[in-house]
């Protein structure tokens, strides 16, 4: 899954028992968000979406920062297409998190900053170490965290988002927690407990309907009331006639754990 080139990135590739590692490993660079590592996650992505036995990914890193964004020493006196092009290589990735079949989880040690917390609020699930931070200030360099406030707005409230955004000061991980950027806050010796306990739980349903469900979540959150029930009954019309359904039903009258069916390849 991992090529040299990958690794020379900044990006260390690891499946661990069906448990996709993606570790950010420019510690030096507080692992910035470089148009070489950018390019390796975009390149990743597919082959995990397409690989059947796959079941959670981890996003985490090495050193004491998370990510810090991206590599400004990349940004300085770029043309129009230059900037068009990172920005929009870093949403292909932001959005192919977002598309791929198996849950994300973000395992925050330390500072996630700008991109770096456009990043964690782009998985969908977070855990952080109590002496992580997240702020999004690029309105202190002129370079407003626009593209970061795209998954930003869909994580916390409105105001809380416009603070961070306005203001550029971090919030600690416990703040974080509070508006909804991360789903547990835990001591930095727990980290990787706490990560281990929400894949378990996912590990153990069906990975057919993790990923019908987290395509469907995603696509619900756009529509109003009304089309989103629409499209609701159509997609539990689907998975109620999949076999993961009738087992786990039929499981469930006979009083026996379930038996589920592989997850064929494809994004969803």
């Amino acid at each position: 899954m991992a090529s040299a080139a990958t690794r020379a990135a900044g990006l260390e590739v690891e499946d661990r028992s069906g448990v996709v590692h993606l570790t950010l490993s420019r510690p030096e660079k507080r692992n910035a968000l470089s148009e070489s590592l950018l390019g390796a996650i975009e390149e990743v992505l597919p082959v995990i979406a397409n690989d059947a036995s796959a079941r959670v990914v981890v996003i985490g890193a090495r050193g004491p920062v998370f990510c810090s964004g991206h590599d400004l020493g990349e940004m300085s006196g770029r043309s129009e297409a230059d900037y068009r092009g990172l920005f929009a290589r870093c949403s292909r990735v932001m959005l192919g998190l977002r598309r791929l079949p198996q849950p994300v989880i973000a395992r925050v040690q330390g500072v996630a900053t700008a991109a770096g917390c456009q990043l964690v609020a782009a998985c969908d699930l977070a855990v952080a170490a109590e002496q992580a931070t997240f702020a999004t200030p690029g309105v202190k360099i002129g370079l407003f965290c626009t593209t970061p406030m795209v998954p930003l707005v869909r994580a916390v409230p409105d105001k809380a988002a416009l603070e961070m955004l306005f203001t550029g000061a971090p919030i600690s991980a416990q703040r974080a927690r509070e508006l909804g950027l991360v789903n547990r806050v835990v001591p930095i010796g727990e980290l990787d407990q706490a990560v281990d306990e929400f894949v378990a739980a996912i590990q153990a349903q069906s990975p057919t309907v993790i990923a019908l469900g987290k395509r469907a979540f995603y696509d619900l959150r756009e529509l109003d009331e009304p089309a989103a029930y629409e499209r609701a009954v159509d997609v539990m019309t689907a998975n109620a006639l999949q076999y993961d359904a009738q087992e786990g039903i039929a499981a469930f009258l006979q009083k026996r754990p379930p038996r589920w069916a592989e997850r064929q390849g494809g994004a969803s």
